[in-house]
């Protein structure tokens, strides 16, 4: 029997327009709303990042994090 979908959690959330921009493609895409799509990734997010990728992407962002947010 599948697990029932329930939306628990409600928090605001700041994100670069790029970031939303992506997140709403991804969303349209796989058929779901954004907070579904959100949802999706988290609970799955080891099956669906590369480590590798992901440590070096965190890496140049939070380099650029400070200048980003003037």
């Amino acid at each position: 029997m599948p697990k029932r979908f329930r939306l628990t959690r409600r928090f605001p959330v700041a994100m670069t327009e790029d970031g939303y921009r992506r997140l709403k493609k991804f969303a349209t895409d796989a058929g779901l709303d954004e907070g579904e799509a959100l949802s999706f990734l988290f609970e799955n997010f080891n099956s669906v990042i590369d480590e590798d990728t992901l440590t070096h992407r965190l890496r140049l962002f939070n380099s650029e994090l400070e200048a980003r947010k003037k």
